[in-house]
């Protein structure tokens, strides 16, 4: 199995943008401090801060667990503030796929690509 990608789009509910924003911070420092298979992890938010776009990379599907759980209580946290869409592109494990449909996230795996 390979890298593992992911997008996360998050309009965020009234009022909660700077809860988003605090969480958001901890997650960031979290995945620096404690994800060593996190290749890449973005956040983007729109200019009236009620949207935001979560791109992430991980170097297997073991690594993209490990992010998920080092987050916890941030993550659960970010969910009830959030109405959230996902996609993960890859091959991933049955546990990660189990782990991130539970959210509602779709799951594409690959049909062509242009190197392997």
């Amino acid at each position: 199995m390979g890298k593992i990608q992911a997008v996360a789009r998050f309009k965020i509910k009234a009022g909660k943008t700077d809860e988003f924003k605090r969480l958001s911070e901890d997650c960031m420092r979290l995945a620096r401090e404690k994800d060593p298979g996190t290749i890449r992890y973005d956040i983007f938010m729109n200019d009236d801060g009620t949207e935001a776009v979560v791109y992430e990379e991980y170097d297997s599907p073991e690594a993209h667990l490990a992010h998920f759980e080092n987050m916890g209580d941030n993550a659960a946290a970010i969910f009830k503030i959030v109405d959230m869409e996902g996609e993960l592109w890859g091959d991933p494990s049955p546990e990660l796929r189990a782990g991130v449909e539970q959210h509602g996230v779709k799951v594409y795996t690959p049909f062509m690509r242009l190197t392997d």
